[in-house]
C-alpha cells in the first residue's frame, strides 16, 4: 500500500466526497479517483461505494479507515523522531484551535513563534474543541489550544493555559437588563442564545441549569461565539459568554448562581512523539498564560 493512496483514501472518508477530498488535498477529482482506484486494485475489494454524488464506505473501507488512520500516525510519528535527531526547529506543525481560541488568544503567539522559528511551516485547523481533541487522539494534529474538557479525559495531556470567566448578559435594551438580580429559574423564562449543548461550553449551561431540574428554551443555536454575541446584542435573547466579550451594548447580568468559567489550554497525545517544533511552541505558548 502506498502511502499517498492511503493519505487520500482518509480523505475521502471523512469528506465523504471525492471532489471536497481532491480541494483539501490540492489535486484534481480524476487524481483522487485514480488513486482509490490503486489502493483498491492492491487490496482486492471494493472500499466505497457510489451513489450519484453520495459516496460511502463499504464494509471493507470501514474495516480500514481506523487502521490507516493508525499507520499514518506511526509514519508520523517515526518522521518526527528523526527529524528530532538534528536539534533544529523546521518542518511542518500541525496545529487545531477553536475560532474563538485563535481569534482572541493565539495571535500574538503565533507572531512570535513565525518570528522566531520562520522555517517551520504551521499548519493550522480551525474546529470545534470537542473535534479538535479527536484530531489529536488520531495523531492528526500534533497541538491543539481550546477550551479544554472539563471532566479531563484519561488519554490526552493537557497543559491549563488561561482561565476564562463565563458572565449571563443581554442586550442593554432587553427587558433582563434592569433587573439588579435575577434566580436561575427567572432567567429561564426568557429565550437563550447558546452554543450547542454538546460542547464543553454548552455543558455548563446544561449542568447548571439541570442541577436545579430548570428547563431552558434555547431557539437559536451555534457553536460560534462571535455570531452568540452577535445575536444576543440584538435583543434576541440572553447568553452565558466569556466575560471578555462583554461590549459597550451589552450588559452582564448578576444571578443567584454560582461564578462559572471554562479553561482554555493546550491538548498533547502522550502516546506521540513531540517535534522539535510543537516544542518550541509549547514554550512561546507558555509564556503568555496567565
Amino acid at each position: 500500500m502506498d502511502a499517498t493512496d492511503l493519505e487520500t483514501f482518509i480523505a475521502v472518508a471523512e469528506a465523504n466526497s471525492f471532489s471536497r477530498a481532491a480541494e483539501r488535498l490540492n489535486l484534481t477529482q480524476p487524481a483522487v479517483t485514480k488513486r482509490i482506484q490503486r489502493l483498491e486494485d492492491s487490496l482486492g475489494t471494493q472500499l466505497f461505494d457510489r451513489v450519484g454524488r453520495s459516496v460511502e464506505l463499504t464494509e471493507g473501507g470501514r474495516l480500514l479507515l481506523p487502521r490507516a488512520r493508525s499507520l499514518r500516525a506511526e509514519m508520523a510519528d517515526t518522521q518526527r523522531l528523526l527529524e528530532n535527531l538534528r536539534d533544529g526547529v523546521s518542518g511542518t506543525l500541525d496545529l487545531a484551535t477553536s475560532h474563538h481560541v485563535g481569534l482572541h488568544r493565539l495571535a500574538p503567539v503565533l507572531k512570535t513563534f513565525s518570528d522566531r522559528y520562520p522555517q517551520v511551516r504551521l499548519d493550522i485547523r480551525f474546529e470545534d474543541s470537542e473535534a479538535a481533541h479527536d484530531l489529536i487522539r488520531r495523531g492528526d494534529s500534533e497541538l491543539a489550544v481550546v477550551t479544554l474538557d472539563p471532566k479531563g479525559p484519561a488519554d490526552l495531556a493537557y497543559r491549563p493555559l488561561w482561565d476564562d470567566p463565563l458572565t449571563f448578559m443581554v442586550a442593554r435594551d432587553h427587558p433582563l437588563a434592569k433587573s439588579p438580580r435575577l434566580s436561575l429559574e427567572a432567567l429561564a423564562r426568557y429565550p437563550a442564545i447558546l452554543p450547542g449543548l454538546a460542547t464543553y461550553t454548552g455543558r455548563i449551561v446544561a449542568e447548571l441549569f439541570a442541577a436545579r431540574n430548570i428547563e431552558i428554551s434555547a431557539p437559536l443555536s451555534t457553536n460560534y461565539l462571535e455570531t452568540i454575541s452577535m445575536l444576543t446584542r440584538t435583543g434576541l435573547g440572553w447568553s452565558l459568554l466569556p466575560r471578555s466579550m462583554l461590549t459597550p451594548d451589552l450588559t452582564s447580568l448578576e444571578t443567584d448562581a454560582p461564578a462559572q468559567h471554562r479553561t482554555l489550554g493546550c491538548v498533547t497525545n502522550p502516546a506521540r512523539t513531540r517535534s522539535n517544533a510543537a516544542n518550541a511552541f509549547l514554550k512561546i505558548l507558555e509564556s503568555f498564560a496567565d
